[in-house]
Formats: C-alpha cells, sequence, structure tokens
C-alpha cells in the first residue's frame, strides 16, 4: 500500500546526510554517541536513544519535531523508491533500486512473508515498547520479491531519471535517494505487479515479529477493528531478487580461545574429507574461489599457513541427518556441523555465544586476526546465493547463524510510517 510518509520537512531533507542512520541491531555504543553528535535531529535520537527511558524519549522528541515543523506528513499516499549506489570490496560501483511502501503484516504461517533467521526474544521486547510508545515504524524491513518481468523496477527507473530526488545524501561511502511517487496510476502498477508474489524477509526480521505482536495487541483492544489500520502494516524497503544491485556479502568464521587447538591435527582432520591447496596470500585465495564452483569451496587461515580446500566426499553424510535437504545443500552448514562442530567440537551453544566463535565481513579482516594471534584458526566463506536464501525460506526452515549480509543496511531517518 502507499501511505502518507512522516518526513523532516525539505529544508532539513537538502542536507540529510547528518539526519539518517543506520537500524539499531547495528550501532555500537561508540557510534550511537558519535551519531548523537552530528545532529540534534538525527534519526538515532528516535531509533536508540541514549536516555534512562528510550521509548518515552522518543516519543516526546516525534511530538516536539512535529510541534516545531522539523518533521511533517506528506498530504498524499505514496510509494518511496530508494537506491543505493555503494562500492564492493574491489571498488565496482553497484546501485540497489528498491521502494518503500507500507505492507500488510501475515503471521509466518501464512506463507505470504517467509523469514530465514531465527529471532531472540529481547530485541523483539525492546522494539515492541518502542512500537507502543511511539506508534511509528522509525526503522523500515528489508524484504525481497522475485518479478522477472520487472514492473516495478521499470516504472521506479523510469520516474528516477525523469524526476529529482527529494532526498540525496550520502553515509560511509554509500550515496541514498529517494523518490516520492503519488500518481495512483503509477502506484496502481507497484501494487498489481507484486500482488501475489511472496515476500522474504532479508533483514528485519525482529522486527516484522514485533509488528505482527502490536498488530495483535492493537486488534485486541480495538472492538472495531477492521483490519484496514495503518497498525495492519509496517514499514517495508521491497526489492527484487532480479535487481542486478542486490548482493550477499559473505560472513566469515573466525575462531578463538579453543582449549587444546591444535593446527596439524586440524589440518590432517580436513585432509580426510577435502582437497588442500596451498596458496600463497589473500589474492590466491580470491582466484582459488573463482575457480571453485563447488558450494563446498573454503578458505582457512592459520599463522604462515592460507589453504583453499574443497570437498571431496559427499556432503549428505557429513551434516546433520535430521536437517532438511535445503539446509544440507548449504556450504555454511556443512563447514558448522563437519569442520566446527565435529573436528573443532565447538558445541552449538558456544556457536550462538560466540564464546569460541566470532564473525567478520570482509575476509581481509580475517587474515589481520590470524597474524595478530587474536584468533587460532579464519575460515573464508563464499557468500550465500540469493536461489539458497529463497530455498531455505519456503522450506520453513531458517539458515546457520550469520548466514547472510545484505550491504548496505536500509538507512532509517529517510521516512517514518505512522501505526497509530
Amino acid at each position: 500500500m502507499p501511505f502518507k510518509g512522516m518526513l523532516y520537512n525539505p529544508e532539513l531533507l537538502k542536507s540529510a546526510d547528518g539526519l539518517i542512520c543506520p537500524p539499531y541491531d547495528v550501532i555500537s555504543p561508540a557510534f550511537q554517541q558519535k551519531l548523537y553528535g552530528s545532529s540534534p535531529l538525527n534519526a538515532i535520537r528516535l531509533e536508540l536513544p541514549m536516555e534512562d527511558d528510550p521509548y518515552a524519549a522518543a516519543a516526546s522528541r516525534i511530538a516536539e519535531w512535529f510541534q516545531k515543523g522539523e518533521l511533517q506528513n506528506d498530504a498524499v499516499p505514496a510509494i518511496y523508491p530508494y537506491f543505493q549506489t555503494f562500492e564492493d570490496s574491489d571498488g565496482a560501483s553497484h546501485t540497489r533500486c528498491g521502494f518503500f511502501a507500507a505492507m500488510r503484516l501475515y503471521d509466518f504461517s501464512e506463507k505470504k512473508v517467509l523469514p530465514h533467521e531465527k529471532t531472540l526474544s529481547g530485541p523483539k521486547a525492546d522494539r515492541l515498547n518502542l512500537f507502543r510508545k511511539t506508534q511509528t515504524n522509525i526503522s523500515s524491513i528489508f524484504g525481497l520479491y522475485a518479478d522477472e518481468s520487472k514492473t516495478a523496477d521499470r516504472v521506479m527507473k523510469s520516474f528516477a531519471e525523469a524526476n529529482e530526488p527529494i532526498i540525496d545524501a550520502q553515509f560511509q561511502g554509500v550515496r541514498n535517494r529517494m523518490w516520492r511517487i503519488t500518481d495512483p496510476s503509477l502506484v496502481g502498477e507497484f501494487q498489481q505487479s507484486l500482488q501475489e508474489l511472496s515476500v522474504y524477509i532479508a533483514d528485519g526480521h525482529h522486527r516484522y515479529d514485533t509488528g505482527v505482536n502490536y498488530r495483535n495487541e492493537r486488534a485486541a483492544a480495538n472492538p472495531a477493528h477492521t483490519g484496514d489500520e495503518p497498525y495492519n502494516f509496517i514499514l517495508t524497503y521491497l526489492a527484487n531478487i532480479h535487481d542486478e544491485g542486490l548482493l550477499i556479502f559473505p560472513i566469515h568464521r573466525l575462531v578463538h580461545s579453543l582449549e587444546g587447538f591444535d593446527g596439524a591435527a586440524l589440518r590432517s582432520a580436513l585432509e580426510e574429507h577435502f582437497t588442500l591447496t596451498e596458496l600463497r596470500d589473500r589474492s590466491e585465495l580470491k582466484l582459488f574461489f573463482e575457480r571453485e564452483s563447488s558450494t563446498f569451496t573454503y578458505g582457512v587461515v592459520s599463522p604462515g599457513t592460507v589453504l583453499g580446500i574443497t570437498l571431496k566426499s559427499d556432503p549428505q553424510a557429513l551434516v546433520d541427518p535430521s536437517r532438511p535437504e535445503a539446509l544440507k545443500r548449504l556450504g555454511l552448514v556443512l563447514l558448522h556441523d563437519l569442520v566446527l562442530g565435529k573436528l573443532l567440537g565447538i558445541s552449538q551453544e558456544a556457536m550462538a555465544k560466540q564464546s569460541n566463535l566470532t564473525y567478520v565481513k570482509d575476509d581481509r579482516e580475517v587474515f589481520e586476526a590470524v597474524e595478530s594471534g587474536k584468533v587460532q584458526v579464519g575460515f573464508v566463506v563464499k557468500p550465500t546465493t540469493v536461489e539458497e536464501v529463497l530455498a531455505v525460506s519456503e522450506t520453513g526452515e531458517v539458515m546457520p547463524q550469520k548466514s547472510t549480509f545484505f550491504y548496505p543496511k536500509i538507512m532509517t531517518g529517510l521516512v517514518f510510517h505512522s501505526i497509530a
């Protein structure tokens, strides 16, 4: 559905660089402090306030900013195209194209909106309190849909070519541009092209779950509930899986603090299941990955040694037999079940708590961490593909922790959605 967005006023949007911030779950305390210092109106003050009662602080700020005219409601419902232009680690430029809309909330059991990750109770309680106090979706969830016809893509790209964006902001090397489409016929094309499609959550599982809980809470308290109230919808950024700018970056594994770790014994155990290739450095590992088409290919970085390894036996016999077929085909599942679990003896609990395992998004960090002696061994992995995410989502299963990193993050502060 189109919606009447809550936005900063047009004058403020001319210099939106200092107003936007990433979603709450990737903001460290130090970064939170830095964002606070960037502007008294930065969206961090709604998304992750520093006050003792953050929820009340966010609610009173929204009221104050409206009173002063710093926030305004759009007069007409709109769809908001949002393009992010960025460079990958090799310096190649990409533009991911999607749009903000209000998406109807469904229980996962209805199979219209599908997750691919587990959710935790702590973040959901936090976001529910924020929903209750502010009656606003402050940050968006990120959903994927599959439309080979690319109808919505064509509409918004054509509109973007003919119109200046209402926001053009830089943040950490990413250019963020947003437009506003109010023409009912164009909005209708978005709606018609997506009406029968499923949405797969790429990012924002906790916020989506919270949206469902909040809807249920409001519906139970409203004797006149119709299903069309704003609280039945959630602010969502939607991107087509066939968009050329949609990239999933890998998340690499670092093993540390493992008692009795023996690098030679690990190598010997790996030789039983994998073909090992001696490599010199990161660039050779990159070339090795490009040559090896197998999903079950990894880089193993230890002090003084870089190995490229590819599975030489049947993966089905090496992963937990209770796992569904879609998960057995994932390289990360084999790495977790066989290498981290069986060969290194790291329990599922230790992986979840990160007591012996941490995660990094740049393979350079793997080499640096090993070289510095902070970790015992690092595993460089291939990125999960969009097709793998969809295949797992459709089975109703979820992927291992830290399976996907959709870059860049959807910025908070471009547009807010009232659920009052």
